[in-house]
């Protein structure tokens, strides 16, 4: 008998509304068709502020993170309500480690345009789905996408990302369900 496939976990890092996590989670078992849980909370990450960006460090914050004991979860999505760079970027509206077991989606930078206006909420939602399932691609091996009509195309900006579509190609898609059947 085949081995029930081990859930997505879905985790707030500090405080993070509620909202984001149901948001993810339903996208993960909707558009993914994969078991998805709300996790308790895990602290705050104070360690990774670096005061000289005023951002804190997706490096310092996965391999932290990563040492967790997540044990029952395939992958781990943990959400988080600050602002997140790595070096060699502004800033990032998500990171995870190419076929690591946990990933980081900020909704800092995702509730406002381009102007820093606020936006509605149905446009923050889905732009935190959209980061969260690119990440998860990541996780599970898929690398960026040439396709900028794919959901694993690199989106450095919130005018990409809003066109972005919640969907990956047909070969994002294929290797998707490829690396799933390895695990």
């Amino acid at each position: 008998m085949p081995q029930k496939k081990k859930p997505i976990g879905v985790v707030a890092i500090g405080d993070v509304a509620a909202v984001f996590l149901k948001v993810i989670a339903a996208h993960i078992s909707g558009y993914l068709n994969l078991d998805a849980e709300i996790l308790p909370s895990v602290a705050h990450p104070h360690f990774a502020l670096n005061e000289n960006r005023f951002q804190y460090d997706c490096g310092v914050i996965l391999k932290t993170i990563d040492s967790e004991s997540f044990d029952g979860y395939e992958k781990v999505i943990g959400v988080l309500a600050v602002d997140l760079f790595v070096p060699i970027f502004t800033h990032v509206f998500g990171e995870a480690r190419q076929g690591g077991k946990m990933a980081l989606v900020s909704t800092y930078r995702l509730q406002n345009n381009l102007k820093g206006a606020s936006v509605p909420d149905s446009l923050v939602y889905e732009r935190t789905a959209k980061v969260a399932l690119h990440e998860l691609g990541h996780l599970f091996n898929l690398m960026h996408c040439d396709d900028d009509k794919c959901l694993m195309h690199f989106s450095g900006n919130l005018e990409e990302l809003d066109e972005t579509p919640l969907f990956f190609c047909r070969y994002c898609t294929a290797y998707f369900r490829d690396a799933l059947q390895r695990q």
